[in-house]
């Protein structure tokens, strides 16, 4: 037996892969699937089965790609209602890997086709269970993240999902191994452990789905006080991987286009086409091109295309070093964003080496922010989420979050400069070059954000821990 995790940090998601005696299976794979094909290789395995949990809405899955490629037979759990082949199977059916077993336990709530798998050795005990966006580690799946049910409530998936959780799930062996589909950082859930497995016994002590200290009522009032709405890319997921989407290859092969510096504007202007830079943000601060939009490849770089370029199907130019084309157009391809036309041949340097005009975004150091604190009334604009500011802020710092930045930006003082942090400087860029797009112009960033603004002696309010607000 073998049982491999695939963790793919920027989305925060788990894919499974699992083998036995010359068959393989897996759940819920990303859209780029030759990481699962590879391993089933080297191994002298086929690839059986892929199983889904549920549709998914903050990634495109890989179960038709993976079908069309290996001959996998797709399983969803019951409710599932795909547009395309696959097993609709019936709860507690049985599922054979080899000498293993894989039972379906559906567990809706997150979804109404949520579904669980219980894997089981050749002995027929249980060893895990992979409860895609059911059950997270400390947490459980937000209900109805994206599909808004005709007739049903949020409150009413709550209550669904506490059923689930705690009779289908809560009674099995202690002792096995629970494997989520998300950990931190996912925007399906509300607070996530950053480890990726952990015992069913450990849940039941720390997770307040299962301990016991919520009764069904106060467990549906915390689920669905304050529920966030999905990113706006969640419902054009939900039916990409419902309905079916192009290869990925074939998504590569026709984005993967150079575009010349001295025409580059002009096919933006052309195609009304977005300019994404995903270079470093220090490299982005020096110089960028015009009303080109900063969104960094090395930070939580897809979720953050997701939430805030809000149109899936507008075009994409990026802007990035050559060698790692490719790499951008498989992680916006993640998330549904398919319509990237082209890169600028050459990257930047291309851009200056034409002589073209260019941007850059004020910069100042920590220390310096201290000091102008001192000497003036200072304008400060953080941009972490609230339960961020909440916990632990600078006094007087107004609050946008920056996934409302673009909604907001009219409430920025535009006469006076104006201070803008994040926790360490990712987040501000970003929101710096939507503001400078917007004509905003007056915006210094400060480096290194929060945790470098903590080591001088600026005054922070008093720490709060965020799960007591």
């Amino acid at each position: 037996m073998k049982i491999e995790q695939f963790y793919t940090k920027c989305l925060a998601q788990g894919a499974y892969y699992i083998q036995s005696n010359g068959e393989a299976a897996i759940i819920d794979p990303l859209r780029d699937v030759d990481n699962y094909i590879d391993i089933a290789n080297k191994d002298n395995s086929k690839i059986k089965y892929v199983f889904e949990t549920h549709f998914h809405a903050d990634f495109i899955s890989g179960h038709l790609t993976l079908a069309n490629k290996t001959g996998a037979q797709i399983i969803y759990g019951p409710k599932a209602d795909p547009e395309f082949d696959a097993i609709i199977a019936k709860d507690n059916q049985v599922f054979n890997i080899g000498d293993l077993t894989l039972t379906v336990i559906h567990t809706p709530g997150h979804t109404l086709e949520s579904t669980s798998f219980l894997l089981k050795d050749k002995t027929g005990k249980q060893h895990c269970i992979f409860t895609g966006d059911t059950l997270f580690l400390g947490d459980v799946g937000i209900p109805d993240v994206a599909q808004r049910y005709m007739g049903v409530s949020k409150e009413e998936l709550a209550g669904i999902l506490y059923d689930s959780v705690n009779n289908k799930i809560k009674p099995l062996s202690e002792d096995i191994l629970v494997y989520p589909g998300h950990g931190a950082g996912s925007a399906c859930g509300k607070n996530m452990m950053k480890e990726t497995v952990d015992t069913l016994l450990n849940q039941k002590k720390i997770n307040y789905a299962l301990n016991g200290s919520l009764n069904k009522e106060d467990f549906i009032r915390q689920l669905t006080d304050n529920l966030p709405e999905p990113p706006t890319y969640f419902p054009s997921n939900v039916k990409l991987n419902q309905q079916g989407y192009a290869d990925l290859d074939e998504i590569i092969e026709n984005s993967k286009i150079s575009v010349l510096a001295n025409s580059f504007l002009k096919t933006a202007t052309d195609n009304n086409a977005i300019m994404l830079d995903l270079r470093h943000q220090d490299e982005f601060a020096k110089g960028h091109i015009p009303n080109s939009i900063f969104i960094g490849l090395d930070g939580g770089f897809a979720p953050w295309v997701g939430a805030l370029l809000v149109d899936i199907k507008k075009p994409i130019l990026l802007i990035l070093e050559e060698e790692r084309v490719e790499e951008a157009i498989t992680r916006l391809a993640r998330v549904g964003f398919d319509n990237v036309i082209g890169y600028l041949k050459g990257g930047y340097n291309s851009w200056l080496d034409s002589g073209n005009q260019f941007s850059t975004v004020k910069k100042i150091s920590a220390k310096e922010f201290e000091k102008r604190s001192k000497e003036n009334n200072i304008h400060v604009y953080d941009v972490r989420k609230p339960s961020e500011y909440l916990s632990e802020r600078i006094i007087n710092a107004n609050n946008i979050p920056l996934s409302s930045v673009e909604n907001n930006f009219e409430e920025i003082n535009n006469t006076e400069d104006v201070y803008m942090h994040c926790a360490a400087g990712y987040r501000s860029m970003i929101a710096n070059s939507i503001l400078k797009s917007r004509g905003v112009q007056n915006i210094i960033d400060v480096e290194g954000g929060f945790a470098a603004i903590k080591d001088t002696n600026i005054k922070i309010s008093d720490y709060v821990c965020p799960t007591t607000l």
